[in-house]
């Protein structure tokens, strides 16, 4: 479009225009960082700082979830904070490594390789690059909208169910036993199986700290007060829970040689910045990760948008999908490159980082900032630190997870998805996590298809006085016996299409003095293929009855499909623009609010 300035043609303004936006569209960074300022940078660094003390330990932990070298968990918490920083949209969202996405990594990768060899190290590394490849795609297609295939009652099911599996999978470390298992049976056998070889020291240790980090979450930030610190302050120390538990415990390993009594410790941390790794690109190892990185990537996106989508919300900011996508992509890939596995944004860090003041993303690239100091300076202190703390500081983060509210609440609003949480649950407790999320896939699917396949249909006439039409079932209404108005709430596919014929006829059935048949779609927002024939049927079969068939309150766009077919022109009735409109001329009503529409309709 060409701008007129003095007389003088400007071409080239509008083009320029559009490129700025097209460039903070997809690098959100020119966004805010251009308003960046003191105040800001004072907010995100105090959020840093609380947030860098979680996640030391937090780290570390996720990634002895997933079967990975401690160091790793630190690595994919450096990076990708820095991707997402440039292409994310959420202000407050902290990504890195999370329970679930390390317990479906661990899963995936375990039944490539062995735990603790070079070749499943690197398939976790693939994992990371093909789920952030897949992410990215989805992002530039703008196909986020396939997430919406996991319904909020089964995403419920899989994380309550992922949660108990990990705590399960956490106990071995806590009684200093050996023992696997990909499902709930498999784990609580082989705990049971090996239960006369616990160490008592180590589930004390253990025990300890699961008590300890439970009394901090609820119990030390009340009592920092009533000792006067300041609440700011009193915030800061209780986050640094898991900190303490991991510093008190690793100078008792220390300090009584406790390797020497078989208690398990992280050993040998490598130190120094994230190394530059490469994911591999053989075609048998991406066939057989490819299904758990599209899972992976679709659990982590729904988890990250639902976390981003409830913070921005409390600040009346934006978030955008498509574009969150490639900013967890663009993390996933930086992980896949900096020795790192598949991550996402955490609901716990998130929550603290939004908490303790971020104003903009770049508290996770501070956050970052802390990490990689961490990584220098403090990784040869953490040889002593007993795997059983960091089983206790998973343990206590994912069991507040696990909320079996759901069952009642589906329950009591809806049977359906009572039981497809229900079932989500127990696939997942019983086959594993891949098999859980599969399932919740396929059960959100087919009971989106089977409530659709019955829609609601209601036989509907005219309040009296007014101009409205409601169920004669739930309301007193004014029906005409040669008159049959049917309201349909939903759209019409393939998948219901006969149903409405079956239901059409039964009725039709049951008024003998039947002359006009209306189909009332205020709730149609389409009509496919399917179910156009059905109404050409429907149609047909109403003309051999001498019955004409009429609509009302049909959408625009779902009009101008219609106009491309041949439908109208064999149609036996009249389209209508509402339904009272169409009462007024098939009766030829008194009701003084008919004289309007008859001029309407003579227009």
């Amino acid at each position: 479009m060409a701008i007129e300035t003095n007389g003088i043609t400007n071409q080239v303004w509008p083009n320029i225009k559009n490129k700025s936006v097209n460039l903070k569209q997809f690098f959100p960074i020119f966004e805010w960082g251009k308003t960046y300022d003191k105040g800001q940078f004072t907010n995100d660094g105090i959020a840093a700082i609380i947030v860098t003390i979680m996640l030391i330990p937090q780290s570390l932990a996720y990634a002895l979830l997933a079967g990975l070298p401690a160091e790793m968990g630190i690595y994919a918490s450096i990076i990708p904070i820095i991707l997402y920083a440039i292409f994310g949209t959420s202000r407050a969202l902290a990504v890195g490594p999370v329970a679930v996405v390390s317990l479906m990594t661990a899963a995936a990768v375990g039944n490539i390789a062995e735990q603790g060899t070079a070749d499943y190290i690197t398939a976790a590394l693939t994992l990371a690059f093909l789920s952030g490849a897949f992410l990215i795609l989805l992002g530039i297609f703008r196909l986020g909208f396939i997430a919406n295939f996991l319904s909020h009652p089964v995403i419920a099911g899989f994380i309550t169910a992922s949660g108990i599996i990990i705590a399960t999978s956490q106990i071995k470390h806590i009684l200093g036993i050996n023992a696997s298992g990909h499902n709930l049976y498999e784990l609580i056998s082989s705990i049971f199986s090996h239960l006369d070889e616990t160490n008592i020291i180590t589930c004390l240790i253990g025990l300890s700290s699961i008590a300890f980090l439970f009394w901090v979450r609820g119990g030390l930030k009340p009592l920092l007060l009533k000792l006067g610190l300041k609440p700011k302050l009193a915030e800061i120390l209780s986050r640094a829970g898991p900190v303490a538990a991991v510093v008190l415990t690793t100078l008792i390993a220390w300090g009584f040689n406790l390797i020497t009594q078989n208690v398990a410790v992280v050993g040998d941390v490598p130190q120094g910045l994230p190394p530059l790794s490469s994911p591999s690109f053989s075609f048998d190892l991406w066939s057989s990760l490819i299904g758990s990185a599209i899972l992976i990537s679709i659990i982590g996106f729904v988890e990250s948008i639902s976390v981003a989508q409830t913070l921005a919300a409390k600040k009346r900011q934006r978030i955008d999908p498509n574009q969150e996508l490639i900013g967890l992509g663009a993390a996933n890939l930086g992980s896949a490159f900096s020795g790192g596995y598949p991550v996402t944004g955490g609901f716990a860090r998130s929550v603290v980082n939004f908490d303790a003041g971020a104003a903009t993303p770049a508290a996770g690239a501070y956050t970052a900032i802390g990490l990689a100091i961490a990584s220098l300076l403090l990784t040869p202190l953490i040889f002593f630190l007993p795997k059983a703390t960091l089983a206790a500081t998973i343990i206590v983060a994912v069991l507040s997870l696990v909320d079996f509210s759901i069952l009642k609440r589906t329950w009591d609003y809806s049977k359906a998805d009572f039981i497809a949480v229900t079932a989500t649950i127990l696939i997942t407790l019983l086959f594993g996590v891949e098999i859980g999320v599969s399932a919740g896939v396929v059960i959100s699917v087919f009971i989106h298809l089977y409530k659709t396949s019955r829609p609601h249909i209601a036989i509907v006439g005219q309040v009296p006085g007014t101009e409205h039409f409601r169920n004669v079932d739930r309301h007193k209404v004014i029906t005409q016996n040669n008159i049959l108005t049917i309201r349909i709430d939903e759209s019409l596919y393939f998948a219901n299409a006969r149903f409405l014929e079956d239901q059409l006829y039964d009725m039709v059935a049951e008024h003998p003095k039947l002359e006009h048949v209306i189909l009332m779609c205020p709730g149609v927002n389409e009509i496919d293929m399917s179910a156009l024939e059905s109404l050409e049927a429907i149609n047909e079969r109403l003309k051999d009855l001498n019955v004409k068939f009429h609509f009302s309150e049909i959408k625009g766009p779902v009009m101008d499909k219609l106009h491309k077919t041949e439908f109208l022109k064999h149609q036996t009735g009249r389209i209508y623009l509402s339904q009272h409109q169409a009462i007024c001329d098939l009766t030829k009503g008194t009701d003084p609010s008919c004289d309007e529409t008859e001029k309407v309709l003579e227009e």
